[in-house]
């Protein structure tokens, strides 16, 4: 098929498409930076072996998984017309984002009370990591939140249907691409040591 084919509109949906799959592509690269950072660092004499992860990170993962399943439905709803159902669900997957960086700043409240700030005397270069890796995925979840709520205030302006659904989709992609970034994230920390 050809890509240049089609009418504008056509166009248009496939390039914002492609454009937001280069964005993940070079998120995926950045965060595969950190990790790959966090395993190089990890052979070093002051580096800690035997750090848990905060329980809120676990109460903040279920969480975040739930929210995609919302954002499905949602999506799921609005295919078959149903405005109502996908305003549940769209304003429980927002309810649910929230929830996961009020857990993740509840996680960051644990690993102070271990002890462990991101800088100064008491800091840890592991715990730094986990500081660095969790604050840049929280901030990719709040313009997932702002995208989310350009998607509310949209759905409620009548602008998607099951026949147009653009800026939907693409928001929908990026949610998902988060919270199984996060999902590869808290395993890669609670794992690897």
């Amino acid at each position: 098929m050809d890509l240049t084919q089609g009418t504008i509109e056509e166009k248009t949906y496939r390039a914002k498409k492609v454009m937001l799959w280069f964005g993940i592509i070079s998120l995926i690269m950045s965060f595969a930076g950190w990790t790959s950072a966090f395993i190089v660092s990890s052979k070093r004499p002051d580096w800690l072996t035997d750090f848990q992860l905060p329980n809120a990170f676990i109460i903040s993962t279920i969480l975040i998984l739930i929210s995609s399943i919302t954002f499905y439905f949602a999506k799921k709803a609005l295919e078959k017309g149903n405005r109502q159902t996908t305003t549940i669900l769209l304003f429980a997957t927002l309810g649910l984002g929230i929830a996961f960086i009020y857990n993740q700043f509840s996680g960051f409240k644990e690993i102070i009370d271990a002890g462990y700030y991101f800088t100064g005397p008491t800091s840890n270069i592991t715990m730094s990591y986990v500081y660095v890796i969790a604050i840049m995925h929280i901030i990719h979840v709040i313009v997932g939140l702002i995208c989310l709520i350009v998607v509310i205030y949209n759905h409620f302006k009548q602008k998607y249907s099951p026949t147009k659904m653009l800026g939907f989709e693409l928001a929908a992609t990026f949610w998902h691409f988060v919270d199984f970034l996060w999902l590869y994230l808290f395993l890669f920390l609670y794992f690897f040591k």
